[in-house]
């Protein structure tokens, strides 16, 4: 089962193929973490909360 790398969250495989890098089986950020956030091809810190 597909889990994200950052915050351990459960990920379809689906998202994994469509978000994570062609030699991964996780990702590296997933919507549910609010500290970090997919930039292009790059993972980095949010600048802010995300609202709900």
């Amino acid at each position: 089962m597909p889990q994200c790398r950052n915050c351990d969250a459960f990920v379809t495989d689906a998202y994994v193929r469509v978000f994570a890098p062609n030699d991964m089986d996780a990702v590296r950020v997933c919507p549910n973490c609010e500290d970090k956030l997919r930039d292009g091809a790059e993972v980095r810190e949010a600048r802010s909360t995300r609202g709900s």
